[in-house]
């Protein structure tokens, strides 16, 4: 395989600083990178390199939610409030968390502190989340809820979520390229990530240790979430034969449990426990970080499993360009282009999507326009400090009550979809359910 040329040039093309990519196809490991780690030091990118991971690491918490129901420790259609009493929410099952319907607000990146008690003090702070939907009632990306999951896991083993997660996981699998903690990154070439249109150094290396089951703190070498993809297409038995989770668990995370309003757009259509399931015939996950960027996909029975990462530029060029063509040439899967906006977009009356609608990180308002709709994008501080701004964009129809950015931006176009009740929108949704104001 030309991963290394192909990687080399697609960084070069989409302003990529630096970027690593890991495949196993037909019982072997290929793997590149390119770039370097750090503009500012100008240390060049591995193989050994760790990347943050981002939400990718979803399906390790799930993973370690489901070694728990391995054991009976935890029945998945019990109440959270069961294992969890200090949790004000815990009328939502375990499973409604795995899969994102849990109801309340998702994007919470409290930062609670560096001790091993950080899980229990964001559970006292989510006593504060909103509600935004009834529990089961409709997908909605939820962040908080897998912090939720890492202090069920914490709390029942009796360890930290980092504790666990080596002793759980990373054992079993072999792990040697990881790290949960800033003191233990020091020990490996870590990656930064990048922001804004000259690609500058983020500011802050590290998200909160209290958002670590979600995503916030997971550096990984590439060929670790490989390894982990396959032992999830071999039904929970790890590469050396370990096996880390039961059959019946795998396929339970495998199995659709939630379908994603507007087909998916722009995550999968639908989901598992804590998996992405594509359409095409994979499974897997993305992940951000300010600044940086993970792409994996399983194609199960085809022993095929790619993970890519980027720390910065355009990632989605990076996908289309190496990810992608890689997977086709493996797999014989057609893997689906992106959507694009209709050449002719129909007219649309826009009174039932207009208005105002607010997150805990962003906002959205919605105005009627020529053929679609202007949606003006509120950033947060949060948003804002990773090169976000004020914008207003135009969208056309593009299907049922979904709409697609008229421009693309970076390369690809946005999509939205609205969910109406009795003829008027309540919801914006873009993987997250954005409640109408």
């Amino acid at each position: 395989m030309d991963l290394q040329d192909r990687l080399q040039k697609a960084i070069e093309e989409h302003g990529v600083p630096g970027a690593s990519v890991a495949v196993w196809r037909d019982g072997r490991l290929y793997e590149a990178a390119a770039g370097v780690v750090n503009r500012n030091t100008g240390v060049a990118a591995t193989t050994d390199s760790v990347f943050q991971v981002g939400s990718t690491t979803k399906v390790w918490t799930a993973a370690l939610v489901m070694q728990l129901a391995d054991e009976g420790l935890v029945e998945l259609d019990s109440p959270v409030g069961e294992y969890l009493p200090d949790f004000a929410h815990g009328a939502v099952t375990v499973r409604q968390l795995l899969m994102h319907s849990a109801g309340f607000d998702g994007d919470l990146f409290e930062d609670t502190g560096r001790g091993d008690d950080c899980l229990d003090k964001y559970l006292e702070y989510l006593r504060g989340a909103g509600r935004v939907h009834e529990p089961g009632e409709i997908f909605s990306y939820c962040n908080a809820g897998y912090c939720v999951l890492g202090a069920l896991v914490a709390r029942l083993r009796g360890v930290s979520w980092e504790q666990a997660m080596r002793g759980h996981l990373f054992g079993p699998l072999g792990v040697t390229h990881a790290a949960l903690l800033g003191e233990e990154a020091v020990y490996f070439r870590a990656a930064v990530g990048h922001v804004g249109p000259d690609n500058a150094v983020y500011s802050e290396w590290l998200m909160p240790r209290s958002n670590a089951p979600a995503g916030a703190t997971m550096s990984l070498a590439l060929r670790e979430l490989v390894a982990f993809g396959r032992t999830l297409a071999a039904g929970g038995v790890a590469p050396d034969g370990t096996r880390v989770l039961s059959q019946e668990s795998v396929a339970a995370m495998l199995t659709p449990q939630i379908d994603v309003p507007g087909g998916g757009a722009p995550l999968a259509e639908k989901w598992g426990l804590g998996v992405e399931l594509f359409g095409w015939g994979a499974f897997g996950h993305d992940g951000n970080t300010p600044g940086q960027s993970t792409f994996w996909r399983i194609v199960p029975g085809s022993d095929f499993v790619i993970a890519m990462t980027g720390n910065g530029g355009s990632f989605a060029g990076l996908v289309a360009d190496v990810a992608m063509p890689v997977i086709e040439e493996a797999t014989g899967l057609t893997v689906p282009s992106p959507r694009v906006p209709p050449r002719e977009p129909a007219a649309v009356d826009g009174a039932p999507y207009e208005g105002g609608y607010r997150g805990p990180q962003y906002g959205y308002e919605v105005a009627a326009a020529e053929n679609g709709l202007d949606v003006t994008l509120l950033p947060g501080p949060l948003m804002e400090s990773m090169g976000a701004t004020r914008t207003t964009r135009r969208y056309v129809h593009f299907d049922g009550e979904s709409f697609i950015s008229a421009e693309p931006e970076d390369g690809r176009y946005d999509s939205i979809t609205f969910v109406l009740r009795d003829g008027r929108a309540t919801y914006l949704h873009n993987g997250r359910a954005v409640a109408r104001a």
